[in-house]
């Protein structure tokens, strides 16, 4: 019987700033849901910039709405999150990190 234990994350996630503000809650509440479906448990969700000058343009957009979720789960929890987060063609773009 093989057990693995549940690990930190932080998940950073980049949209379009022009999208209203209904279109990125729904985006992030896909994300948290994505978080779940693949086994992980989100701990906190919340939005960090609300129009951010990106360093360089991102699928033809200049500007960025951040959101950060922490969660826990096992590592292929994260693995297969990036995954599916690839296929969201209205994520500009994400990065997950373990928080130690």
């Amino acid at each position: 019987m093989k057990t693995e234990t549940l690990r930190k994350y932080e998940l950073m996630v980049i949209v379009d700033a022009k999208l209203s503000t209904g279109e990125r809650e729904t985006i992030c509440k896909e994300v948290c849901e994505a978080v779940t479906k693949n086994g992980g448990k989100v701990i906190n969700s919340q939005l960090w910039l609300e129009k951010q000058k990106l360093a360089f343009c991102i699928k033809k957009c200049l500007e960025g709405t951040y959101f950060l979720i922490n969660f826990e789960g096992e590592g292929l929890t994260a693995n297969t999150l990036r995954s599916s987060l690839r296929l969201n063609e209205r994520i500009l773009r994400f990065v997950v990190t373990k928080v130690e």
